[in-house]
């Protein structure tokens, strides 16, 4: 059966694109495994204030990581090397090596 279509345009503009779909779902994604949020707690924000938590947890994440290279070393600081004044010293009932 053949049908005939009123408008030659696609119809597009009924609901949400699957792109779009993949967004809010990649949002709650962020928020429930990040944040520990539920699911439905998530679905039932508004969204101007998903988007501000969704936003906020990115930039939290993004400072713990660049805190964590910094405390690695990979920030630039400066290591440690032990030498005669900073060595721990030996518990007084062990040898000590001479």
């Amino acid at each position: 059966m053949k049908v005939n279509w009123r408008f030659r345009l696609a119809r597009t503009f009924f609901g949400l694109t699957d792109r779009y779909m993949e967004a809010i779902y990649e949002a709650f994604f962020y928020l429930k495994y990040y944040g520990g949020w539920s699911f439905s707690e998530a679905y039932n924000l508004p969204i101007g204030l998903r988007r501000w938590f969704v936003e906020r947890l990115a930039q939290q994440l993004t400072d713990e990581n660049e805190a964590q290279r910094q405390a690695y070393g990979g920030g630039g600081g400066q290591s440690q090397t032990l030498t005669t004044f900073n060595q721990p010293q030996a518990p007084p009932h062990l040898p000590t090596k001479q």
